[in-house]
């Protein structure tokens, strides 16, 4: 074969260069987190072909992009075991699921999210994740926050195709771009601790960060959510916790401070569970309980019919399947999702699935904070502060395992991974000197 033959084509060479390119991959990269926040939106403006049409360009280019890149990607000891066993599992539940079709699709969807999650872990370093995350979740917030004023001061009536009530000037509940204000609060805090983050690593200046943080304040205030303020006091917790143990030089007292700190939150969680009446009347948050517990009650009579295996999974609830529409006809109301993520995944996948979820996130969790507290890097603190934020709205909602949410949980686990695996003990494969492929 002559050299002229195994010259590569122009437009080969050319659609590589634009694949490998930094540009295009933060393009694309601000692509997939946009789109993956404001899927609600995208759906209520054009529906679901819609977000399967953008979802599926984005896949493509991905895909192109990622291609570009695997040379260098290091994969030894980078995908969690852990993650791969619990997605496997619900895989499989398409065998005994009971309406295959729908499990089949939500699969598909899942694993889009994953391979968005993916490429943004293992194309993108650390601060990059970070920027591209404070970069998207500023306008979104500040768009969500334009919108409520000219829905609730301006023209006085609701945004309907977007779910905006246009009670901002009641001083709220609002729920911008994101379908619910429970939504709007877990975006506005996930933003508030990336945007400080992001001042911390001097990634903006000390004005664009100060602007960002009073940005997701505001809408964190406006949200009027006892769910997202719970959770913000447990952040607010975690993140000074975190960074004490972070200045604690002595390796022995810094185990100890993070055995005290379990026990303490352990202590904690068993008193709120004590007090969560006076705690919910405090937070106005009876009516919230009400809705949550009537669809909980029924979920669990429920679990027991498919307890080890689930009815399968579904991500999104489809009000037209059992036992989903026997739920909603037995609290009134259409729901799209169980509203306790824990639960959601023992209906869906059974205690097999409940329990691989545990170990995903238990694992996670426990990664995340060691690198947190150990590394040097204030970036590394971004990865468990996340996870709490999620792990604690996962009490009241399901968004951790859909969409957005899905992927942030598998960004932050494929991150650990990266910094604490056991497989990173395992001999490195021989590198190649001949130049073969």
């Amino acid at each position: 074969m002559t050299a002229q033959s195994r010259r590569v084509p122009q437009w080969f060479a050319l659609t590589r260069a634009l694949f490998e390119s930094a540009k295009f991959s933060r393009a694309l990269s601000l692509c997939i987190v946009g789109s993956a926040f404001l899927t609600t939106a995208i759906r209520d403006v054009i529906g679901w072909p819609g977000v399967l049409g953008v979802l599926g360009a984005l896949v493509v280019l991905a895909a192109g992009s990622f291609a570009a890149h695997w040379r260098v990607v290091e994969w030894q000891g980078l995908l969690p075991i852990s993650l791969i066993v619990f997605m496997a599992w619900c895989a499989v539940s398409i065998v005994w699921s009971t309406y295959q079709w729908a499990t089949l699709a939500a699969v598909l969807y899942q694993w889009v999210f994953a391979f968005f999650a993916i490429y943004l872990a293992l194309v993108r370093d650390a601060i990059q994740i970070v920027r591209v995350v404070g970069d998207v979740l500023r306008v979104l917030l500040a768009a969500s926050l334009a919108l409520e004023v000219f829905s609730g001061l301006l023209i006085d009536a609701p945004i309907k195709f977007l779910g905006i009530a246009g009670n901002l000037a009641q001083g709220g509940p609002i729920s911008g771009l994101f379908g619910s204000r429970n939504q709007l609060g877990l975006v506005a805090l996930i933003a508030a601790v990336t945007f400080v983050v992001e001042w911390r690593t001097r990634s903006v200046t000390t004005a664009m960060a100060l602007f960002s943080v009073v940005l997701a304040v505001l809408c964190l205030a406006f949200t009027s959510s006892p769910v997202i303020a719970i959770v913000l006091v447990i952040v607010l917790i975690a993140t000074a916790v975190l960074f004490g143990v972070r200045h604690i030089r002595n390796e022995r007292w810094k185990f100890s401070v993070q055995v005290a700190f379990a026990a303490l939150a352990l202590a904690l969680a068993v008193l709120a569970f004590i007090f969560r009446a006076p705690i919910i009347e405090l937070l106005h948050g009876r009516d919230v309980l009400n809705v949550r517990y009537d669809v909980w009650i029924q979920m669990w009579h429920l679990i027991p019919v498919q307890p080890l295996l689930g009815w399968g999974w579904i991500g999104f609830w489809r009000g037209t399947l059992p036992p989903y529409s026997l739920i909603n006809v037995l609290t009134g109301a259409p729901h799209a999702n169980g509203l306790n993520a824990f639960l959601d995944v023992w209906l869906q996948v059974g205690l097999v699935g409940f329990l691989l979820f545990l170990l995903l996130l238990g694992l996670a969790m426990g990664r995340s904070w060691l690198l947190g507290s150990n590394k040097r890097s204030v970036i590394y603190a971004w990865p468990p502060l996340i996870l709490i934020a999620l792990l604690c709205t996962s009490m009241a909602e399901s968004t951790i395992l859909t969409e957005s949410g899905w992927m942030l949980l598998v960004i932050c686990t494929v991150k650990a991974s990266q910094g604490m695996s056991w497989r990173q003990a395992l001999p490195a494969a021989p590198a190649n000197t001949d130049g073969r492929l």
